[in-house]
């Protein structure tokens, strides 16, 4: 597996190794298997410090991704040194999760799931905010076969 996960916060407690197998799973999903992300858990303060600088958005937000550019295989600069090509990083503001969860009526870390499925379409390129829904309706598909699946198991 590809994935690190950073955890940049002591508000919550964060299953690095549960995050990894999920971003993992939905790049898979997604035929990015080959590719590798980092997943960084911040608090509001950082995460709106990166929305401002980046976005130009001075608000903290739930997730932020940031793609790598279109680097050419063997460049290094996006490739690790296990020849898989790195596709970015995904930063998610526990702060706001929380908030989201508790207004959404679910656990914690099913809106931090939710968050990491989000960021890694966004890594593979997707964008809401363009592409008439696509991005959505991958995203529900990717909920129920990921994250409802986990569910279930767990509940049996």
């Amino acid at each position: 597996m590809a994935i690190e996960v950073v955890n940049r916060q002591r508000l919550a407690h964060i299953d690095a190794g549960r995050l990894a197998g999920l971003a993992d799973a939905a790049l898979s999903a997604m035929g990015r298997a080959n590719e590798h992300i980092t997943v960084v858990i911040v608090r509001d303060r950082a995460i709106r410090t990166l929305n401002r600088k980046y976005r130009r958005e001075d608000r903290a937000t739930d997730v932020l991704s940031f793609p790598t550019s279109e680097a050419q295989p063997g460049d290094g600069s996006a490739n690790g040194t296990d020849g898989r090509r790195y596709l970015g990083d995904i930063a998610i503001s526990i702060e706001t999760a929380l908030r989201q969860a508790q207004a959404a009526g679910h656990p914690l870390q099913r809106e931090v799931d939710e968050l990491v499925l989000h960021g890694v379409l966004h890594l593979c390129g997707y964008d809401h905010a363009t592409d008439r829904g696509q991005m959505d309706r991958i995203e529900v598909k990717l909920r129920r076969k990921l994250l409802d699946a986990r569910s279930k198991v767990r509940d049996s």
